[in-house]
């Protein structure tokens, strides 16, 4: 079993037990709680130890949690033991639980967030043995033992911008967004490039708080927009639930990226693209199995089923718009559009 550090609680639970949650959100910041799922039986020979180290909560309605949830849904069906340690936003702290989890022989350690990238460059030559796993981004540092994953999020992120743009009255769009790399970035990218195209005069204000975790930041960018006339709202990583707070409070149009947040703002949410990351994750697991430890990069998209434009049915969408934006999709995943990134 991980031995977390000092300042962190282990919880334990049978790989079939029910999920918990882990962690709270109070007082705008992420309690810090480590979980560890270990078999009740011996563990056979096929079974992978994986773990999984990740910036914010495994319920954050974002970034982790769509990690979180692609691990435990193919938990059985892949024979995995997985080992979590979530809310690790401090790079410093998170390197030393990647070290760990390396030096205990883990098969894969997933480092869920490009910030992590360097960290993970340094722990692979040192444990060549060890598969590592980080994004979102392409770079495999030219290692064995190294697999990047990224997002194709500009594909959604052009189709929710276009819609958004159909949807405002007043012309003027924003969207939110926290460091100007990886996924984030392309969504936005996609948001604007999408928008653009359906009306060039529109107005777009793209802000980077630049901050992952401070939702404070993430709600005064919402805030301003919405003083500038902004009539539809977008954001994208954990943070975002600060965001979507002034959407439900001053009742606006939201569209979001990586998971669902209807649960925040049920009359406001429009449209999200959401992550699955099954389908990368078999493919890294059949690679460590038959020995190929990295040295690969994937990429999940509307295309591959990877992403996915998940429309809100609690959201009063003209079925113009709707239907237009379902014709976008299939015209991206056939090659119709070529999405700017």
């Amino acid at each position: 079993m991980h031995m977390n550090l000092a300042r962190r609680g282990v919880l334990v639970l049978a790989a079939t037990g029910i999920a918990l949650g882990t962690a709270a959100y109070a007082s705008g910041a992420w309690a810090t709680t480590t979980v560890t799922h270990s078999s009740s039986t011996p563990q056979a020979a096929a079974t992978l130890k994986v773990a999984l180290v990740a910036p914010s909560a495994t319920n954050d309605l974002s970034w982790t949690q769509t990690m979180y949830a692609a691990l435990e849904s193919l938990k059985s069906s892949e024979h995995l033991s997985i080992a979590v340690s979530a809310n690790e936003y401090v790079t410093s702290d998170a390197a030393n639980i990647l070290r760990e989890y390396a030096s205990e022989g883990y098969n894969l350690v997933i480092a869920h967030g490009s910030q992590y990238g360097s960290t993970i460059q340094q722990l692979a030559r040192q444990f060549p043995k060890v598969s590592f796993a980080w994004g979102t981004a392409a770079a495999t540092f030219g290692q064995p033992n190294i697999f990047a994953f990224e997002a194709a999020a500009n594909e959604g992120g052009y189709v929710e911008g276009y819609m958004a743009a159909m949807l405002s009255k007043s012309h003027v769009l924003g969207v939110c967004g926290p460091i100007a790399t990886g996924d984030d970035k392309l969504y936005i990218d996609g948001y604007v490039a999408g928008a653009k195209a359906e009306r060039k005069s529109i107005t777009i204000h793209a802000v980077y708080t630049g901050s992952y975790s401070d939702d404070s930041l993430m709600a005064t960018c919402a805030k301003t927009f919405v003083s500038d006339g902004v009539d539809v709202l977008s954001a994208t990583t954990q943070s975002a639930v600060g965001a979507i707070g002034i959407a439900r409070n001053d009742k606006l149009p939201w569209f979001g990226n990586d998971w669902s947040m209807v649960s925040l703002a049920r009359k406001n949410v429009v449209a999200t693209q959401v992550y699955n990351w099954d389908p990368i994750l078999k493919q890294m697991f059949t690679a460590i199995r038959g020995g190929t430890l990295g040295g690969a990069t994937y990429v999940i998209g509307l295309g591959n089923g990877g992403e996915k434009v998940q429309f809100n049915s609690g959201y009063k969408l003209s079925p113009a718009i709707k239907a237009h934006g379902k014709k976008l999709i299939t015209e991206i995943t056939d090659g119709d559009i070529t999405v700017p990134q």
